[in-house]
């Protein structure tokens, strides 16, 4: 297999992976947001107070509440929901091009090249962007809920416990750990298609600059005479051996 191929073959195979990364963070983004009721819990901040247990479970011990001072700006979900999904769309119109060009043997123009390269590292910067983000953001809501890691070991403690919110908070902490995951793998997918991109670059602009020399060579070759090719190609005459 050419080169050219196994990079094209390296490239869709990418682009698939990137893909399914990609619907693993828009999916569980999706089911937080709807049982926060469109509410971003990345940097939100809070405290916990203590509650009459008549108001609450009936019990004689003292029930705490997590008080939200201010949610999370809604644009910080929203921008980790549109790496999400430019990355899903993107990666399903290019492996499908790419799927294209193995069948039919064809490869990007220059230019083409050099514009994937582009969008591809700008792409990453984004997707390491929001990578850290919701990596940071959600930290953040991990020491809210725990109280700074006092009132509940872990942050997955505090998914099973009551936080007497008006909101869902049953699967918060496994809709952000693994929208988490897998948008940091989509940064590694970006990174490797940026690579991959520039090689494919490469080796397009090597064989740009290549192939017109060969056709030259070989017209030159057409242009020589019968007597010189046959000169160059005759044997050298054998030296006379002296006896004495």
């Amino acid at each position: 297999m050419e080169l050219h191929r196994r990079l094209l073959l390296a490239h869709c195979t990418a682009h698939a992976l990137s893909m399914v990364a990609g619907l693993m963070v828009v999916v569980p983004m999706a089911l937080n947001g709807s049982a926060f009721k469109g509410r971003c819990a990345l940097f939100s901040t809070g405290y916990w107070v203590k509650v009459s247990p008549t108001q609450s479970t009936g019990s004689t011990q003292d029930v705490g509440q997590l008080v939200i001072q201010q949610w999370g700006p809604a644009s910080a979900c929203q921008f980790v929901t549109f790496v999400g999904i430019f990355t899903v769309l993107y990666g399903a119109a290019q492996g499908w091009r790419c799927l294209f060009y193995l069948h039919g043997r064809h490869d990007d123009t220059l230019f083409s090249a050099f514009l994937t390269v582009v969008l591809s590292v700008c792409v990453l910067f984004l997707s390491g962007g929001a990578s850290v983000i919701l990596s940071l953001g959600f930290d953040s809501w991990c020491d809210t809920v725990t109280d700074e890691n006092t009132r509940f070991q872990s942050c997955a403690e505090a998914q099973s416990a009551a936080l007497h919110l008006d909101v869902n908070t049953s699967s918060f902490y496994t809709d952000f750990n693994m929208a988490q995951l897998s948008l940091w793998c989509v940064t590694a997918l970006w990174l490797a298609q940026s690579i991959l991109a520039f090689l494919r670059l490469y080796h397009s602009h090597s064989q740009h600059i290549s192939g017109p020399c060969l056709p030259r060579e070989k017209e030159l070759l057409l242009r020589q005479s019968p007597s010189e090719v046959s000169s160059s190609t005759s044997l050298p005459p054998a030296t006379p051996t002296l006896l004495v």
